[in-house]
């Protein structure tokens, strides 16, 4: 646990954190998706960032929702109700209270990408600020790695200038296989205009120019241009 969450948790919340960690370093420890530990850990980076410009916003629980976001996903569990069970019995043995862990829940369940293509849940500021931190680890050169890894991981193909990118995508549409590239212009180049906070964006910006940028370099030489 760094020292910005012992500064600014009591001493049972630095032990619930802990818990936290020890549970999801367990949880995925055998993913090979992009949604392991390290990506967990920059998340909480990156929440803990945009928490300094959102004095008003529950330390606590963006702490755990951060720890804990890919722990009921559907990319990383094989059976999400089950999952969901584990980690409400596990948070029941906390010592933290029905609020905190109905709010953990409102954030997990409802923050992903996917789970927004039908409709836009609504957020609370803990989850907004989860969220952000989620997406800005999808962007700049992180992102791309994880993109090109998670398109192995699911046996999709990197390139095909004939297969354009959708342009309507639905919850179960975007589940269906595609090709890695075409998954910049569905998603990750849309993401800089989604983020909820005033750091998130200006994070967020940074990092798609470089998108941008990569994606062009690499349909340029695709084409066996320099």
């Amino acid at each position: 646990m760094n020292n910005r969450i012992n500064t600014k948790m009591t001493t049972h919340q630095q032990k619930v954190v802990s818990n936290i960690q020890s549970f999801v370093k367990q949880k995925l420890a055998n993913d090979f998706s992009g949604h392991d530990m390290a990506h967990i850990e920059r998340v909480v980076r990156l929440a803990q960032l945009i928490l300094e410009d959102e004095p008003n916003a529950n330390y606590f629980v963006v702490i755990l929702s951060a720890y804990l976001h890919d722990v009921i996903d559907e990319k990383v569990v094989f059976d999400v109700e089950v999952a969901i069970a584990q980690l409400h019995d596990f948070l029941q043995l906390q010592n933290i209270s029905d609020d905190e862990t109905q709010h953990i829940f409102d954030i997990i369940e409802n923050m992903s990408y996917r789970k927004n293509l039908n409709h836009k849940r609504k957020l609370s500021l803990e989850g907004q600020i989860v969220q952000d931190a989620d997406r800005l680890d999808a962007l700049g050169a992180i992102g791309i790695g994880r993109t090109f890894y998670y398109g192995g991981h699911k046996h999709n193909i990197m390139h095909d200038p004939n297969t354009p990118p959708r342009t309507e995508l639905t919850e179960t549409s975007y589940k269906q296989p595609n090709t890695v590239i075409n998954h910049f212009y569905e998603k990750l180049f849309l993401l800089k205009d989604m983020m909820n906070t005033t750091t998130g964006k200006k994070i967020a910006q940074q990092r798609h120019e470089f998108l941008v940028q990569f994606v062009k370099k690499f349909e340029k030489e695709w084409l066996g241009e320099n």
